[in-house]
């Protein structure tokens, strides 16, 4: 079973990406040294903590095998392991990209995708 890993994104630096053919990362990316992602199981964690209230995100899957060595799994919150990219993501690594919505709630919406 192929190692799916989800980014998310303000649509404004995603569209900027495709144009220029690879992701540099968002400013947190940059700032850490790192792009990083999140597995099926992190993604409505980190949006409620790192993306609450935000609108046009859009949610990247990315095939983790076409990473290759620049991706390592560190240890973050409360010692789960997250996957970081230490290199551009390779457009050719990503699997699709859909809207990631806020229902009426307020809490954003997943791709059944995401498990």
């Amino acid at each position: 079973m192929r190692a799916i890993l989800f980014k998310i994104v303000p649509a404004t630096l995603w569209r900027d990406a495709e144009a220029k053919g690879i992701f540099d990362g968002s400013a947190i990316d940059l700032a850490d040294g790192f792009i990083h992602f999140s597995t099926a199981v992190q993604a409505r964690e980190t949006a409620a903590k790192h993306f609450s209230g935000q609108d046009d995100l859009v949610i990247a899957a990315i095939d983790a095998e076409k990473l290759g060595d620049a991706l390592r799994y560190e240890p973050s919150r409360g010692g789960a392991l997250f996957p970081h990219l230490y290199a551009p993501l390779p457009l050719k690594a990503v699997l699709w990209v859909k809207p990631l919505a806020r229902g009426k709630d307020g809490q954003h919406l997943f791709p059944d995708e995401v498990a």
